[in-house]
């Protein structure tokens, strides 16, 4: 398939240290009516559709970092949008005149997921949304493999589409009140290429 969709898999083992902000001033429990508040950190693992040209693609890992609010709209219900700095790109093997060629594209992005949770007990719960990116970053890397050469591209984010919608699903767990893990999974269904021809 030569048409390069941001196809994001996330496995984003983040820490999630969350403040907890009640509407009563006599109580610390969490109840339906907390907002919280809290940051977050973690692995991407990222791939770009296949591309006629590429004889192998390989997956990425980078990292996410951000900040998020959980704001309970029902007993079991919340949103969570969040505001993260994100990478995603993939890596590629190819031959060029005998000479085997490493690459790897870095794509960075300020990323907003707007996440709906469902909590089916008060620890566990999973998770559905859009996420809309913007691209602050694109480089390439090549890597020479025969006498290990590099070279890293100038940032050509210009050329690409800057704006990617994705489209998330996931669950996680609270270990305690201020500590959770998630694992998000997270399809872009728009196009990175810029101008790309009809057909390709």
């Amino acid at each position: 398939m030569k048409k390069l969709i941001l196809g994001i898999a996330i496995t984003a083992s983040s820490l999630a240290f969350a403040q907890t902000t009640t509407t009563t001033t006599t109580t610390t429990t969490r109840s339906s009516s907390d907002v919280r508040f809290g940051i977050k950190g973690g692995m991407n693992v990222s791939s770009l559709s296949k591309d006629g040209s590429l004889d192998d693609q390989k997956s990425k890992i980078g990292f996410n970092a951000g900040v998020f609010a959980n704001i309970p709209i029902a007993t079991s219900f919340s949103i969570q949008p969040e505001v993260i700095y994100t990478q995603y790109g993939s890596k590629a093997d190819y031959t060029l005149l005998g000479t085997k060629y490493s690459s790897a594209t870095h794509l960075d992005y300020v990323a907003v997921p707007l996440m709906f949770q469902y909590n089916f007990i008060p620890n566990l719960y999973i998770e559905a949304g859009p996420e809309f990116g913007l691209m602050v970053s694109a480089k390439n890397k090549i890597k020479n493999e025969s006498n290990g050469d590099s070279s890293t591209s100038d940032n050509y984010k210009d050329s690409l589409n800057t704006f990617n919608l994705g489209i998330g699903l996931g669950a996680g767990y609270y270990f305690t009140d201020n500590i959770g893990i998630t694992a998000r999974y997270v399809a872009g269904v728009t196009d990175v290429a810029k101008d790309r021809p009809s057909g390709f």
